[in-house]
Formats: C-alpha cells, structure tokens, sequence
C-alpha cells in the first residue's frame, strides 16, 4: 500500500466541516434560523444533519492515514494503542469540562454526561483499536454487525418515536436526569448523543477508516463507487427505518457516509490533484482549539450577560428591519465563524496547534 504525506485536502475538510459546526450551533436566534441551518426536527436529513457525521467519518480517515502508516513502519502495536488510548481520554475529558462549564455558569442546570466530543473519544477509540489490531474483513464485518444489530435493536423497542424509544429509555436508565433534554410533563429523557446510538456513530467512523485506506491505495473508483452505493442503500433503508440523526439509524449512517465518501474524492481531487487552495486548513489544523473555544464561549457569553446585548445592538437592531430576522441571526452566525477563523489564522500563523 502506498503511503500519503499529510494531505492538505484532509485538514480542509475537516476544517469546513468545523466551521459548519460553528455555523449552526451559534445563531444569533434559535428562534429565526434559515432551515437548511436547522437540525431535522426528528426524522429527515438536513444539510446541518450531515455536519457531525462528517466529523466522525473524518476521525476513520485520519486513523488510516496517521496511525496505519506507522503501524506498517514497525511501530509496536502497544505503543500505538496506548497514545490513542490516552488521546480519546483527553477528548472525553475535555467534552465533560465543557459540559460541566455549561451547567455550572450559571448554576441550576443538570451536568449532562454525553456530548459530542465524548462520542468522538470513543469512535476514536474503538476505530484505533481495530485498526491496529484486526484485518481489514473484521472492519466491514462490525460495520454490518453494528447496523443490523443496531437496526434490531431499534426496532425491538416498539417505536422510534421521540422519548419512547430504547435508545432514550437506556439513556434514562443510565444517566437520569444528566442528559440533553427532559420533557417537563413526562420526566422522560433523550440524549443525541446517548450510550445506544454511539454504537452505530462508530460504524460512521469505520466507513472512515476503509475509505482512507482507499484513498492511500489510490482506489478512486472503489471509493467512488462505494460512495454511491451507501446512499443507494441508505435510501432504501430509509423506507423502512427512517433517515434520523438523534437515532444515528442505520439508513443515516449510510446515507450521510455516502456523501462523505463523496466529499473526501471531491476534496482530493481538487486540492491535492488539481492544486486548488485548501480553504478551511486553518480551522482543520486546530479543529479541536476551534470547536472546544466555541463552545466554552457560547457557555460564558450567555452566563455573563453579554450575549444577547451583542446580539441585539451589532446585528438584530439594524438587520431585522432591513432583512429580516433571518438574516439578522445568519449574519450574527457568520461574524462569530470569522472571529474563530481570525483566531485559528493568528494560531496558524504562530504555528500554535492544540493537539490533545
């Protein structure tokens, strides 16, 4: 297998990726968002629904580009294990700090376990262990087994409606009140990032990792095909498990994966073949400093006050009555992308990289 020096169209995608992630999740008002800008309510696929499973798509990729390599120059396997080991630890760690900071500034709130940063330690995890430890037939092997079984699962459960499904009854069971939502009348909990759907999040990451290979082998087609063939499938899963990001359902990891195939060849063919500029690098360089900065900032803001005044007196007060509120919140979303690409551009520049 031929190997690949650091890709810059890896860092772009996930740098956009991270940008979009900071888009969506910093509105001006969660009351007046743009619907591409919106999570699906519950069952359908938005282009903000495609954001997270790109991020875990990417964290397979880079586990085949960043450690198999090393495995294959004679690195020990313990070796390896341990410093990814280590790594997904930091990373839950840190997406509990954040958690703990949102919940305790001000007080009141309950600390909630999940979050996306401990989905993407564990993905991380398991997908590291495999990849230094099992074939390459074992990776496809446990994606089919994670998604049939998962999809078994799901639909043992008896409905797959909001609050009444198994994935939010374990989490209840698990975790109580210390989850993303309570419904006040019911007391019943749901968590999008919960213990049961993290076990199909890390089929997303292993549809990843076998497309990086692919693209270290130079199968193009392979990948292009492949590409294609997931949201074929993922479509016609969808008639009968619908599309659903807060589920992470079978046809949803197939058919986002799908499009994240297709976006990693579109990527490398335009920035490592064609030589076009790697727009998005810097936030896929420090996406880490970017997302965790983001989010501790969306925690204090708010806690201090400060938030809705910016808001309303730089943005909704001179938009709104021009534009609309929309856009108002849209133009507030984009300013604070800037500001986090003005901050990773200065860490780029100082060659500062948050590495965990």
């Amino acid at each position: 297998m031929n190997s690949l020096k650091r890709l810059p169209s890896i860092d772009a995608m996930r740098g956009i990726t991270v940008a979009g992630m900071l888009l969506v999740n910093d509105p001006g008002s969660w009351y007046h968002v743009f619907r591409p800008l919106s999570h699906s309510a519950w069952n359908g696929c938005t282009p903000t629904d495609l954001v997270f499973p790109f991020f875990l798509f990417l964290v397979g990729v880079s586990v085949a580009l960043a450690i198999l390599p090393r495995l294959e120059q004679g690195s020990a396997r313990a070796v390896l294990r341990n410093a990814a080991l280590w790594r997904a630890l930091r990373i839950v760690a840190l997406g509990l700090a954040l958690n703990a900071l949102a919940a305790w500034w001000p007080p009141g709130r309950d600390l909630r376990w999940p979050g996306v940063l401990q989905r993407i330690g564990v993905c991380f995890a398991v997908v590291a262990a495999m990849a230094i430890y099992t074939p390459k037939r074992a990776w496809w092997i446990a994606i089919v087994a994670l998604l049939a079984g998962y999809a078994v699962l799901l639909l043992s459960g008896g409905t797959l409606v909001k609050w009444d499904n198994i994935a939010d009854h374990l989490d209840g069971a698990v975790f109580g009140r210390h989850v993303w939502e309570t419904n006040a009348i019911t007391g019943q909990v749901h968590d999008p990032e919960g213990l049961l759907s993290t076990l199909p999040a890390i089929a997303s990451s292993l549809l990843g990792l076998c497309a990086g290979v692919w693209l270290r082998a130079r199968k193009f087609r392979l990948l292009f095909v492949a590409g294609v063939a997931a949201l074929a499938l993922g479509w016609l899963w969808s008639l009968w498990i619908p599309l659903n990001k807060n589920l992470w359902t079978p046809s949803f990891v197939l058919w986002t994966g799908g499009w994240a195939m297709l976006a990693l060849l579109a990527f490398h063919w335009l920035m490592d073949i064609r030589g076009w500029p790697a727009w998005g690098r810097r936030f896929g360089v420090n996406a880490i400093a970017a997302y965790a900065g983001s989010e501790a900032m969306e925690a204090v803001f708010p806690a201090l006050g400060w938030q809705q005044k910016v808001y309303q007196h730089l943005f909704a007060n001179w938009i709104t009555p021009l534009a609309g509120a929309r856009v108002a919140s849209l133009v507030f979303a984009l300013a604070f992308v800037a500001l986090w690409w003005l901050i990773v551009y200065v860490m780029d520049r100082r060659r500062i990289y948050l590495k965990l």
